[in-house]
């Protein structure tokens, strides 16, 4: 039997999430961020029909600043990914990271019964796993 210590995916995700709206701009989504630590931004549901999205920094750099798009003229719908793939709290973070990298993901929501609970990256998993 083993008897290793099983981490999950609520122990090492990071809970707290800037949130954004789908129509706000990418400069104002960036405006309006809380957390200094933020490298993504869940897309809100437009309403219990539809699915959560999920935009990072990367897109961003992608997206619009590589391609020299004023962030004030782009929307995040035009930068978001949509569905989000997401991954439950109760996770064993081994099979979060095999996930992760057959999905090529860097980071995913923590969703549970429809309710974001945080955001889990590679980085926590390692560092805090």
């Amino acid at each position: 039997m083993n008897s290793e210590k099983v981490i999950r995916v609520r122990d090492v995700m990071k809970q707290q999430v800037d949130t954004v709206d789908g129509m706000d701009t990418v400069e104002a989504a960036l405006q309006k961020m809380n957390y200094v630590e933020t490298k993504t931004l869940l897309v809100n549901k437009r309403d219990e029909n539809d699915a959560y999205g999920i935009v990072m920094f990367s897109d961003i750099a992608r997206k619009v600043l590589a391609r020299d798009r004023p962030p004030s003229r782009v929307n995040i719908y035009e930068v978001m990914t949509k569905p989000v793939i997401s991954v439950e709290p109760d996770m064993d973070i081994r099979y979060c990271a095999r996930l992760f990298d057959r999905l090529h993901l860097s980071r995913a929501p923590v969703i549970s019964h429809g309710q974001v609970l945080g955001v889990v990256s590679f980085s926590d998993m390692v560092i805090k796993g």
